[in-house]
């Protein structure tokens, strides 16, 4: 079944419910998210801005109290070309921005890219 596209009042309404530094850092990295990766759709999922491709969750902006993570959903996959992601577990991987430091953007784009790219070789299905 297909799922309706959420509108963008949906993804302000997320973005106003944030205090102004989870806003800026979260706004910093869908900005860099979308510069590389135009095609991949906010979707606010768990309470989280999530991004899809082909109704796949590719990657997450996690807003924790101190600290945002960025969610990549087949970052077990990337562990070797990008040391700074952590985590455990069958597949997710996260990298953490802590408020009020500048996001790297370059690394961000560098994910992404990695991410679809490793995504198109294996083409999973998450939920």
């Amino acid at each position: 079944m297909r799922r309706p596209l959420q509108s963008p009042a949906l993804i302000n309404a997320f973005y106003d419910s944030l205090r102004p530094e989870q806003r800026d850092t979260a706004q910093a990295m869908h900005k860099a998210i979308v510069s590389a990766a135009p095609l991949l759709r906010p979707e606010v999922k768990w309470g989280n801005l999530c991004f899809m491709n082909d109704g796949d969750n590719v990657m997450a902006i996690v807003l924790y109290k101190m600290h945002a993570h960025l969610q990549i959903f087949n970052g077990v996959q990337l562990v070797s070309e990008f040391p700074e992601l952590d985590g455990a577990g069958k597949g997710m991987r996260h990298i953490k921005i802590r408020y009020r430091q500048p996001v790297n953007d370059q690394l961000v784009r560098e994910l992404t890219l990695a991410c679809l790219q490793a995504w198109g070789r294996s083409s999973p299905r998450w939920g």
